[in-house]
């Protein structure tokens, strides 16, 4: 089934950009919290990628999952980017406000006979590494069920090379589904390279399904490292006391917090004070590649 025009047309605005802004990045947070240091410590690898690149970053708050967003968040996250001095360009961007976007292009996969209706549920597939296709031949009811809704999955290849299986693209909360709303932006937003967490590297078998269903090219997505508790677990956003409000409590100026980030990721001594404009003119590109893999 040929796209619709104005779906086309979102494509086309992306490829244009992509080929006349050079180095196009994006930083994309959750507003369920308050970000803590990993957070920012990829916050500041993507913004050092970026910009040593001659390049643009975004910003993207990815605020589609309503229940779990916090009030002040999203003001909070832009209010720590600015006080570090990881400026991003052009507007924020609020995936709340692309929902229509999202949903034009499920509908779109659903009329072309890509979907199909999935009422599985986590435990059932909780030892499943790949989804195994249980509801691949049960029809296409797309209604209640036992007061539940089905989530709607992308039919991929036995033979697909990137290992997804089926992919969500419409939870069975009725959300649009994180693979299908990133790869959308990353395509209409003309975004080259995508510099984030080692925990997303997970994401990349389904997202990269979504992009060959599309007929697209993904961008080159790279991941840094975590930081990591005491005892080796990665940082969340409840452990609210890792965040910059307790450094900035106990004296630590914006330069000291990015010298503690950057030594976190091997690019400068422990100790080390520079604002973030500064270590930009301190590291090599390869200095920065060398981080993200």
């Amino acid at each position: 089934m040929a796209l619709p025009e104005h779906l086309q047309q979102q494509l086309e605005a992306g490829r244009a950009l992509a080929a006349s802004g050079g180095y196009r990045g994006r930083f994309a947070p959750s507003p369920t919290g308050l970000l803590h240091l990993g957070n920012l410590q990829t916050a500041l690898l993507s913004w050092l990628a970026a910009r040593q690149a001659g390049g643009t970053w975004l910003l993207r708050i990815d605020d589609l999952d309503t229940p779990r967003n916090r009030a002040g968040a999203i003001e909070a996250i832009q209010s720590d980017l600015r006080w570090l001095g990881l400026e991003w360009d052009g507007p924020v961007l609020l995936q709340s406000e692309r929902r229509g976007i999202y949903h034009s292009w499920l509908s779109w996969f659903r009329r072309s006979g890509r979907l199909f209706s999935c009422r599985c549920s986590r435990r059932e597939l909780a030892d499943q590494p790949i989804y195994p296709g249980f509801c691949r031949t049960a029809g296409h009811n797309w209604g209640w069920q036992q007061k539940r809704l089905p989530s709607w999955r992308l039919r991929v290849a036995d033979d697909n090379p990137h290992g997804s299986g089926d992919v969500v693209l419409r939870r069975a909360d009725g959300f649009i589904a994180y693979q299908l709303a990133t790869v959308i932006d990353e395509l209409s937003l003309g975004i080259t390279d995508v510099v984030r967490g080692a925990d997303l590297r997970e994401a990349l078998p389904a997202q990269r399904s979504v992009f060959a269903a599309l007929g697209e090219s993904p961008p080159q997505f790279r991941h840094g490292p975590l930081l990591c508790d005491a005892s080796g677990q990665k940082l969340s956003k409840r452990e609210a006391s890792y965040g910059l409000e307790p450094l900035r409590a106990a004296g630590l100026d914006a330069a000291a917090v990015i010298g503690r980030l950057a030594s976190g990721l091997q690019l400068l001594d422990p100790g080390a004070r520079l604002s973030a404009t500064e270590l930009l003119e301190h590291l090599t590109q390869q200095e920065i590649n060398a981080v993200i893999s």
